[in-house]
């Protein structure tokens, strides 16, 4: 075994799990604090790649620049979706389920209609195209800066969820809707922009996946069911799905090493199936029930 390979695979997992993890982090806050079943998700992140890449190329914008302007985009999308749908549809998950479902249908055709079908690219400034040596490790420069992205915002959710007054109206929210209220907690509010932040953060992953991928209008669907995955088996927490993305993007770059990435994907599905008969409610439940 090659000492240094295997280190390079170790390193490739954080960028994995950070893939995992930015991919997951809108849906994690949509469905922990609203309990929506976002079908929707993966489009959303579909329509961050296309929103940069219509600010790069037809307005000129800087790709860093494009990062905030695609949270911005597909929060406003996000925010008329929750207004004009979701908010009719809170606890009825199957209607929400169904529906969001049928949005996602309606945003893929509607960017091939505007777009094409033709796959779109990305550009990103030469500093990020080459490689970076760790000693013996070569890591992309576009893998570390998806990794930094991913940390902050990590950071800035928990700062945002646990030491602002906005993040303890949410956690009031999440425990239980009507005492909330009568603390004129107003829970519609709340949950606007919670989805609406869900959908700015899948817009921020779509932009970087777009780099990392062919932009096409079909994109969202391979990341949308390893974002559930995610959210599943961290149990619907930030925390959790932290831990989830980590143990999984690890484990999956070390089977790699071993066998090759389409068994080691095999082989992660496997043991989360395994890991969810054993224990439903994921690494960390909620410590109440959302009523």
């Amino acid at each position: 075994m090659d000492l240094s390979s295997l280190l390079n695979a170790l390193i490739l997992g954080v960028s994995i799990a950070s893939i995992w993890l930015i991919a997951a982090l809108g849906l994690t806050i949509i469905y922990g604090t609203a309990g929506v079943i976002n079908m929707a998700h993966g489009e959303l992140i579909m329509l961050g790649a296309y929103s940069s890449y219509m600010l790069q190329f037809h307005l000129g914008l800087p790709y860093l620049l494009c990062l905030p302007a695609s949270f911005v985009i597909v929060a406003l999308v996000g925010l008329a979706l929750e207004r004009g749908l979701i908010r009719y549809l809170y606890n009825r998950p199957l209607d929400t389920l169904l529906a969001t479902y049928g949005v996602s249908l309606v945003l893929m055709q509607g960017v091939r209609l505007i777009f094409g079908s033709d796959p779109k690219y990305l550009a990103v400034p030469e500093i990020f195209q080459s490689n970076v040596m760790l000693g013996s490790v070569s890591l992309s420069a576009f893998r570390i800066v998806v990794v930094a992205v991913t940390a902050l915002l990590v950071i800035g959710l928990w700062l945002l969820f646990y030491k602002t007054r906005y993040g303890v109206q949410v956690r009031a929210v999440m425990q239980n809707k009507e005492m909330a209220a009568s603390f004129g907690i107003n829970a519609g509010r709340i949950y606007m922009l919670t989805f609406a932040l869900g959908a700015g953060l899948a817009g921020v992953a779509g932009a970087l996946f777009g780099v990392l991928a062919i932009v096409l209008p079909t994109m969202g669907a391979s990341y949308v069911v390893q974002a559930f995955l995610m959210v599943v088996v961290g149990g619907g927490s930030l925390a959790g799905s932290v831990v989830a993305s980590g143990v999984t993007g690890e484990l999956q770059s070390v089977f790699a090493f071993f066998t090759n990435d389409t068994f080691a994907r095999f082989i992660i599905f496997v043991l989360i199936v395994i890991f969810l008969r054993f224990r439903p409610q994921g690494l960390f439940a909620q410590a109440g029930a959302r009523r």
